[in-house]
């Protein structure tokens, strides 16, 4: 595992004892490196190779048994879980608050992120995919494409009366922090037709235009390059 210092985010202080492990194309990852590029706060990236298997070592093995990235580690406070991480992070360091104050807005924030994490995003890893091709001998392609579809709908319906500049509203809080990469990798990698999802596909413009979404993406980690050989030597 390699340990490279993320100082693309520049925030007020230093939090030397701050370290993510992360994959660079994780989209659970790149949801707290996304909240963590938009509070400003540095850190250190630990890189955890997927492909090679990193995530069973030992080292990893005792701060997530499940094998599951990313993991935050906080002075001698460990946290797994993209969605435990994000509540951590807002918890602790509250600076550019990342949810909202008004509770119906607050709600609808943690059901949209739920949604992603627990409704769309677990059923089409990388890991469940392959195992359905070897179970049932059937092209995974097709289910991703219609989980993603399934939770991208009921999210329009979600947010119809409130999406604004951002999810829900003029202010970018946690639903955008976990809709960003979500949308990305289902635009990319699963070819998702956003013109069924008209809500979603303005919000991804909008994402894509932040600065703060393109330090936190794959192309701008340290690990990016191993994954992909012909990407610049420049990405960081």
């Amino acid at each position: 595992m390699n340990s490279t210092i993320a100082l693309q985010n520049t925030g007020s202080g230093s939090n030397a004892n701050l370290v993510l492990y992360s994959f660079c194309q994780s989209s659970c990852s790149w949801r707290i490196r996304f909240a963590l590029c938009l509070k400003g706060i540095p850190y250190e990236y630990k890189a955890v190779d997927l492909s090679k298997g990193e995530q069973y070592s030992p080292e990893f093995e005792r701060l997530n048994p499940l094998h599951y990235v990313p993991v935050l580690v906080d002075d001698n406070v460990v946290v797994s879980d993209s969605y435990a991480i994000f509540l951590h992070l807002e918890e602790k360091y509250t600076q550019k608050p990342l949810l909202p104050v008004d509770p119906q807005l607050r709600a609808l924030n943690l059901k949209v992120a739920s949604i992603v994490h627990s409704g769309i995003q677990p059923l089409h890893m990388l890991n469940v995919l392959k195992d359905m091709e070897k179970m049932f001998g059937a092209e995974s392609k097709p289910w991703a494409q219609f989980t993603i579809d399934k939770g991208f709908s009921a999210l329009e319906k979600l947010l119809k009366d409130f999406a604004g500049t951002y999810a829900t509203g003029e202010h970018i809080y946690m639903a955008d922090v976990f809709l960003a990469p979500q949308i990305t990798q289902a635009v990319q990698r699963f070819d998702i037709d956003m013109s069924k999802f008209p809500i979603l596909s303005r919000l991804y413009e909008t994402y894509k235009a932040l600065p703060e979404f393109q330090a936190s993406s794959p192309q701008r980690q340290p690990d990016y390059c191993i994954h992909n050989p012909t990407a610049s030597g420049s990405a960081i």
